[in-house]
């Protein structure tokens, strides 16, 4: 029997690693939001009598059998600093599908969505999210590695948004941006020292497809990302200095996308 090419190997390893990763999410809101999710594959509940009265309504929606917990021993591998709230929810992570789907237009407004560059605090990509659901984006669009994946932590920052909104993680980041721009997106890229506001950039975009590229704190865009983004603009501020966490330049970045294509954000 001839043996398997080692990339062969390795890429069913990876394929058995991804069907066995399980998350745990914790805290009140995000499990209720995930147990009324049918896309979710839930796996085990664990809560105190005190949560599980508070989440009577989503448990029995979400069909699952709950395992009532002391709170003094909580059986749930946690992050000690982790506010629970008495609730935690092992699941699968979702698959919201391929990115050429997920992005299309919906023919009712222009598609938005968010890429981004190497952001790996998982508070900040909970909170983008939030953004992007209040603001109808399509997608918010991060990279296997060198991004936060989808845990608790991200969960409970997005206060249910995870559920709701396509958080797309893709092998490689230009790539994507390539994909987008092939189906019609214009792709801006956030930086600090770039030339052009980015209302000025938008003003001629109405009506268009508009994909926004933020990068980590401290080491913004990759160089490849500069370079395959159409255009770099900067949100301009007041003072002679200033700057912004990532996750408040997604949400002022959307703010102005929609104000250009004339859309208000979802209430």
């Amino acid at each position: 029997m001839s043996k398997k090419p080692k990339w062969v190997v390795e890429k069913e390893k990876s394929k058995r690693a991804a069907a066995a990763e399980t998350v745990w999410l914790f805290g009140l809101h995000a499990v209720r939001d995930a147990l009324v999710n049918p896309r979710r594959d839930k796996l085990r509940l664990v809560v105190t009598k005190n949560a599980a009265d508070k989440l009577a309504d989503a448990i029995a929606t979400g069909g699952i059998e709950p395992e009532v917990a002391d709170p003094r021993k909580f059986p749930v591998p946690l992050d000690p600093g982790s506010v629970h709230q008495g609730a935690a929810l092992e699941v699968k992570p979702l698959d919201w599908g391929r990115l050429e789907e997920v992005c299309m237009g919906d023919g009712d407004r222009p598609p938005v969505v968010v890429l981004l560059d190497r952001v790996t605090d998982p508070h900040n990509v909970g909170a983008i999210l939030r953004s992007a659901e209040v603001f109808g984006a399509r997608a918010v669009i991060g990279t296997k590695h060198h991004s936060a994946p989808e845990t608790g932590a991200l969960a409970k920052t997005a206060s249910g948004a995870l559920e709701r909104q396509p958080y797309l993680r893709v092998t490689n980041l230009a790539d994507a941006m390539g994909t987008l721009k092939d189906m019609g997106y214009t792709v801006l890229g956030l930086a600090g020292e770039a030339d052009d506001d980015i209302a000025d950039a938008l003003a001629p975009l109405s009506g268009h497809a508009v994909a926004l590229v933020m990068g980590a704190e401290g080491p913004g865009l990759r160089q490849k990302t500069r370079e395959t983004c159409d255009a770099l603009v900067k949100i301009p501020f007041a003072a002679e200095f200033g700057s912004l966490n990532v996750s408040n330049a997604a949400a002022v970045s959307l703010y102005a996308v929609t104000r250009a294509q004339g859309v208000a954000p979802r209430p």
